[in-house]
Protein backbone atom coordinates (compact mmCIF):
# COMPACT_ATOMS: atom_id res chain seq x y z
CA UNK A 1 0.00 0.00 0.00
CA UNK A 2 3.18 2.52 0.63
CA UNK A 3 4.20 1.97 -2.06
CA UNK A 4 1.60 2.25 -4.23
CA UNK A 5 0.85 5.70 -2.31
CA UNK A 6 4.62 7.06 -3.07
CA UNK A 7 3.52 5.98 -6.73
CA UNK A 8 0.33 7.88 -6.64
CA UNK A 9 1.89 11.06 -5.23
CA UNK A 10 5.45 10.96 -7.66
CA UNK A 11 3.17 10.60 -10.99
CA UNK A 12 0.67 13.24 -9.44
CA UNK A 13 3.76 15.57 -8.60
CA UNK A 14 5.51 15.08 -12.15
CA UNK A 15 2.08 15.79 -13.38
CA UNK A 16 2.10 19.39 -11.68
CA UNK A 17 5.70 19.97 -12.35
CA UNK A 18 4.75 19.22 -16.68
CA UNK A 19 2.03 21.93 -16.14
CA UNK A 20 4.38 23.98 -14.28
CA UNK A 21 6.69 24.05 -17.46
CA UNK A 22 3.84 24.77 -19.53
CA UNK A 23 1.99 27.57 -17.51
CA UNK A 24 0.96 30.60 -19.95
CA UNK A 25 3.51 32.79 -17.55
CA UNK A 26 6.45 31.20 -17.81
CA UNK A 27 6.52 31.25 -21.68
CA UNK A 28 9.11 33.82 -22.79
CA UNK A 29 8.06 36.99 -25.37
CA UNK A 30 11.46 35.83 -26.80
CA UNK A 31 14.08 32.48 -26.87
CA UNK A 32 17.69 33.12 -27.09
CA UNK A 33 19.33 32.49 -30.19
CA UNK A 34 16.02 32.98 -31.74
CA UNK A 35 14.06 35.26 -34.57
CA UNK A 36 10.34 35.23 -33.70
CA UNK A 37 8.46 35.43 -36.44
CA UNK A 38 4.60 36.05 -36.95
CA UNK A 39 2.55 33.62 -39.03
CA UNK A 40 3.11 36.03 -42.20
CA UNK A 41 6.50 36.21 -41.74
CA UNK A 42 6.45 32.36 -41.66
CA UNK A 43 4.81 32.48 -45.03
CA UNK A 44 7.65 34.87 -46.57
CA UNK A 45 10.30 32.50 -44.99
CA UNK A 46 8.56 29.67 -46.34
CA UNK A 47 8.71 31.50 -49.96
CA UNK A 48 12.30 32.64 -49.80
CA UNK A 49 13.85 29.19 -48.26
CA UNK A 50 13.23 26.13 -50.23
CA UNK A 51 15.12 24.41 -47.66
CA UNK A 52 13.62 25.77 -44.37
CA UNK A 53 12.38 22.76 -41.96
CA UNK A 54 9.33 23.75 -40.01
CA UNK A 55 8.91 21.48 -36.94
CA UNK A 56 5.74 21.41 -35.15
CA UNK A 57 6.22 20.80 -31.56
CA UNK A 58 2.81 19.61 -30.55
CA UNK A 59 1.36 16.51 -29.18
CA UNK A 60 0.83 13.45 -31.32
CA UNK A 61 -3.19 14.56 -30.33
CA UNK A 62 -2.95 18.25 -30.91
CA UNK A 63 -1.42 17.56 -34.73
CA UNK A 64 -3.84 14.83 -35.00
CA UNK A 65 -6.31 18.04 -35.06
CA UNK A 66 -4.67 19.48 -37.71
CA UNK A 67 -1.35 21.38 -38.43
CA UNK A 68 0.37 23.71 -40.90
CA UNK A 69 0.83 21.60 -43.93
CA UNK A 70 4.91 21.17 -44.78
CA UNK A 71 5.46 20.71 -40.62
CA UNK A 72 7.12 18.18 -39.34
CA UNK A 73 6.31 16.73 -36.23
CA UNK A 74 8.73 16.53 -33.47
CA UNK A 75 7.46 16.73 -30.03
CA UNK A 76 9.67 18.64 -27.60
CA UNK A 77 9.98 16.02 -25.53
CA UNK A 78 11.35 14.02 -28.01
CA UNK A 79 13.70 16.32 -29.28
CA UNK A 80 17.12 16.32 -28.93
CA UNK A 81 20.60 16.79 -30.76
CA UNK A 82 20.26 13.36 -32.03
CA UNK A 83 16.37 13.55 -33.07
CA UNK A 84 16.98 17.37 -34.42
CA UNK A 85 19.88 15.80 -36.51
CA UNK A 86 17.37 13.58 -38.20
CA UNK A 87 14.58 15.82 -39.32
CA UNK A 88 17.08 19.06 -39.97
CA UNK A 89 20.69 17.82 -40.18
CA UNK A 90 21.89 20.97 -42.02
CA UNK A 91 22.47 23.08 -38.55
CA UNK A 92 23.03 26.03 -41.29
CA UNK A 93 19.61 25.76 -42.66
CA UNK A 94 16.57 27.71 -41.54
CA UNK A 95 14.75 25.65 -39.24
CA UNK A 96 11.29 26.96 -37.43
CA UNK A 97 9.19 25.61 -34.27
CA UNK A 98 5.85 26.08 -33.57
CA UNK A 99 3.37 24.76 -31.34
CA UNK A 100 -0.10 25.59 -30.11
CA UNK A 101 0.24 29.27 -29.69
CA UNK A 102 1.62 31.96 -26.58
CA UNK A 103 0.55 29.82 -23.89
CA UNK A 104 1.91 27.06 -24.90
CA UNK A 105 6.06 26.40 -24.13
CA UNK A 106 6.98 23.05 -26.66
CA UNK A 107 8.53 25.28 -28.97
CA UNK A 108 10.30 27.27 -26.74
CA UNK A 109 11.68 23.58 -25.26
CA UNK A 110 12.48 22.53 -29.07
CA UNK A 111 14.08 25.91 -30.09
CA UNK A 112 16.17 25.55 -26.96
CA UNK A 113 17.39 22.39 -27.95
CA UNK A 114 18.58 23.26 -31.69
CA UNK A 115 20.13 26.33 -30.55
CA UNK A 116 22.52 24.26 -27.92
CA UNK A 117 23.03 21.84 -30.69
CA UNK A 118 24.68 24.28 -32.83
CA UNK A 119 21.72 25.47 -35.13
CA UNK A 120 22.03 29.15 -36.64
CA UNK A 121 19.24 30.21 -38.29
CA UNK A 122 16.51 29.35 -35.94
CA UNK A 123 12.97 30.84 -36.18
CA UNK A 124 10.25 30.58 -33.56
CA UNK A 125 6.56 30.89 -34.59
CA UNK A 126 5.43 32.05 -31.28
CA UNK A 127 1.71 32.46 -32.01
CA UNK A 128 1.77 28.88 -33.61
CA UNK A 129 -1.20 27.13 -34.27
CA UNK A 130 -3.55 29.61 -33.11
CA UNK A 131 -2.77 32.70 -34.53
CA UNK A 132 -2.60 30.14 -37.71
CA UNK A 133 -5.41 28.90 -37.37
CA UNK A 134 -7.35 32.57 -36.13
CA UNK A 135 -5.93 33.98 -39.46
CA UNK A 136 -7.35 31.85 -41.75
CA UNK A 137 -4.71 30.00 -43.36
CA UNK A 138 -4.61 27.03 -45.04
CA UNK A 139 -4.22 23.46 -42.73
CA UNK A 140 -3.53 20.11 -43.30
CA UNK A 141 -5.04 16.96 -41.59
Amino acid sequence: MRVLFRSVLTMAFSLAMVSAVYAAEDVPDTVPGTTKVSAEQLIDLVQKHSNLIMIDARKPSDRAKGYIEGSVALVDTDTTADSLAKVAPNKAAPVVFYCNGVKCGRSVNSAKVAAGAGYSKIYWFRGGWEEWTAKGFPVAK
